[in-house]
């Protein structure tokens, strides 16, 4: 037994003097990124924005490897279940991370035992944009006209548990009205189907919204950040037109498998806080509507608690089940 113990001791020994070397020595050939959606999607645009100056920061090339399907879910498993060698991470959003646990009990990966949080990279808000023939200039309007119209008025998201659903989920329970959901493939498809009339309204990202909006095909009512949003400045918030404390932000971040060497992931992390907070990456962040952040790994694990209590409670609150 006492012998059996001192191997044991020995080779934890052995392991964590082996880990800075390990480190010493890494990257040593080039790193994969996974984005678990298409080219041309937010978190495509913004995960490649920082991969380039990340490579130069570790010496190697950041390979962005796009793996969409099932709503960022499937490139997640695969990052789940990859080696925790230091040559894969994610980027992705809150989706896959946070509620899609909540819905699927056959989800195939456990976010919070099989990945390891490195940086929290972008913040954006979501946008409420409803049909400008609704004739609703605000959001006391719309409100006002849903209330008349109860039931009649439909709404479209991204799907069951994303984001855009939630939101307004979360809405519907602070306004009392009661709006139809009506699932899309994509924003793309939401927007369609406002202009087509078939959905009236939706929670969307501004990157898909503002061309629109300021076409003047579709109208913004406000966004869903805390304070009003820097990308955005001219439109209030839910919280000053009235609903204090809404608040429905959407995050892109960095994760790695779990146990992935910690002084890896805390080089990683601390070479994405530089590069996230450079006034080019901040600007150009800027350009696609996103707030550039940037915090330890500590900051996102605490992100990603936070928000599995809050959404988990709209989704009990709202009866949502998966599609």
């Amino acid at each position: 037994m006492q012998r059996r113990r001192l191997l044991q001791a020995t080779a934890a020994g052995a392991a964590t003097l082996a880990w800075p070397s390990f480190a010493q020595a890494w990257p040593a050939r080039p790193i994969k990124l996974v984005v678990p959606f298409p080219a041309g999607s937010s978190p495509d645009i913004i995960g490649r924005l920082i991969a380039e100056p990340l490579g130069l920061a570790l010496g190697q090339a950041i390979v962005v490897d796009n793996r969409p399907g099932a709503g960022g879910n499937l490139g997640t498993g695969v990052v789940a279940k990859a080696e925790p060698d230091g040559y894969t991470f994610l980027f992705t959003i809150q989706g896959p991370l946070v509620t899609a646990p909540l819905l699927s009990k056959n989800l195939g990966y456990d976010p919070v035992k099989e990945l390891a949080p490195v940086s929290l990279v972008a913040t954006s808000p979501n946008v409420l944009v409803v049909d400008p023939k609704l004739g609703a200039n605000t959001l006391a309007d719309f409100v006002r006209v849903a209330r008349e119209k109860k039931g009649e008025l439909n709404y479209g998201s991204v799907g069951n548990g994303s984001a855009a659903h939630l939101a307004m989920e979360l809405f519907k329970t602070r306004a009392g009205v009661d709006l139809l959901h009506v699932p899309y493939q994509g924003f793309p498809q939401v927007v369609n189907a406002i202009l087509a009339g078939q959905v009236q309204a939706g929670f969307m990202v501004p990157g898909i919204a503002m061309g629109q909006v300021r076409a003047g095909k579709l109208r913004a009512l406000g966004v869903t950040t805390p304070g009003r949003a820097s990308s955005l400045p001219e439109l209030p918030t839910l919280a000053e037109s009235g609903y204090a404390g809404f608040e429905a932000v959407s995050w892109q971040a960095v994760l790695a498998p779990a146990k992935t060497p910690a002084p890896i992931i805390e080089r990683v992390s601390r070479e994405l806080v530089r590069i996230i907070k450079s006034d080019d990456v901040r600007s150009k962040m800027l350009g696609q509507y996103f707030s550039a952040v940037g915090t330890a790994p500590e900051a996102l694990a605490g992100l990603m608690k936070s928000e599995r209590e809050k959404w988990g409670q709209v989704i009990k609150t709202a009866g949502v089940k998966p599609e």
